[in-house]
């Protein structure tokens, strides 16, 4: 329960002296945008043309080092022209990562542009656009494999350990909230079929390797010139067919998944092979990716993000699919 509004309102009164790094005037307007891990804000000068996004980091999170990696992918990315993301907003001194104190803790802050667009509808209407996110996955899929990482180069890596191990990157879905004894269980079982398969699958070059990992409607923006991503704040080390379980994150049980799934499958082989040994994996994806967010609901419940996927709800949500998941073929 971290983002309460005095915690909100001390990220603001520290992002204000931060802003004549970025050249902006005392009459700036700093609103908070969204909550997620992060939070996002909008700092809108009157006397520039366009605004500015600042993240401010969650603390305990991504050390500087792995803030510093993701910036240094997305510049790459952006001079290769793999994907349409917002370009990194510099300081006055040139540097893309600033902080602020608060109390014992550091504040990393990041500047991007803004970037014109709306989050894609969860409708028929997202058939042809998961297309085009099936290239734009293979395009970034494609760039890692040809792109030697900087010296000192750091992102966390999305496997089964790290999401459901001693120490799991967001809690320990055990915490859901709503969970029973009976739906605990459920989900053991569930999670034994799903280690079996990925461990079955393995970790291989061709199959695992950077990716974006939370490529969910919330991050991408829908323009008139095709489709941008955003949020690269969880990139890290995974199978790149992980890339379509995290978009349709929040989605899962909805009947259009799968055109979704043909739609992203064909837009993913127009541009890089995807075997069908690769593609049978989705639903065993798709379940690793709903069980990881039900323990990030339960650990971020007062985020918006959580409010909206149901808190409790969701967890129901989870216990079906695990039911179908367990029934499908192995």
């Amino acid at each position: 329960m971290l983002y309460q509004e005095d915690f909100i309102a001390r990220l603001e009164d520290g992002l204000k002296p931060l802003l004549k790094q970025w050249d902006m005037s005392d009459s700036t307007e700093v609103k908070l945008l969204t909550v997620s891990e992060n939070a996002t804000f909008i700092a809108r000068d009157p006397e520039r043309a366009n605004p500015i996004i600042l993240r401010v980091h969650r603390p305990n999170y991504h050390e500087k080092a792995e803030i510093e990696s993701e910036l240094a992918w997305i510049s790459a990315l952006r001079q290769s022209g793999a994907v349409e993301t917002p370009a990194l907003v510099p300081t006055t001194s040139g540097s893309y990562l600033t902080s602020f104190q608060d109390g014992d803790d550091t504040r990393y802050v990041v500047g991007f542009e803004f970037m014109e667009g709306h989050e894609p509808d969860a409708d028929a209407a997202l058939v042809p656009g998961f297309r085009l996110l099936g290239e734009i996955s293979a395009r970034l899929h494609h760039h890692v494999e040809g792109w030697e990482t900087p010296e000192g180069f750091a992102r966390k890596t999305w496997d089964f350990d790290s999401a459901f191990g001693a120490e799991p990157l967001w809690g320990d879905w055990r915490a859901a909230l709503g969970l029973d004894q009976a739906g605990e269980a459920l989900l053991e079982l569930a999670l034994g079929k799903l280690k079996a398969r990925l461990d079955a699958y393995g970790k291989g070059r061709d199959r695992f390797g950077l990716v974006h990992a939370d490529l969910r409607l919330a991050n991408l923006l829908v323009r008139d010139d095709g489709l941008g991503v955003i949020d690269f704040d969880d990139c890290g080390y995974s199978w790149f067919v992980y890339d379509f379980a995290a978009a349709i994150s929040f989605h899962e049980l909805n009947s259009i998944v799968p055109e979704l799934e043909r739609a992203w499958l064909e837009g993913y082989r127009s541009v890089r092979p995807l075997p069908e040994e690769d593609a049978a994996m989705i639903p065993d994806f798709i379940m690793y990716r709903r069980l990881l967010l039900t323990a990030w609901i339960a650990s971020h419940a007062e985020t918006d993000t959580a409010k909206d996927a149901g808190l409790a709800a969701y967890t129901e949500g989870t216990l079906a699919l695990a039911k179908s998941y367990l029934e499908g073929a192995a």
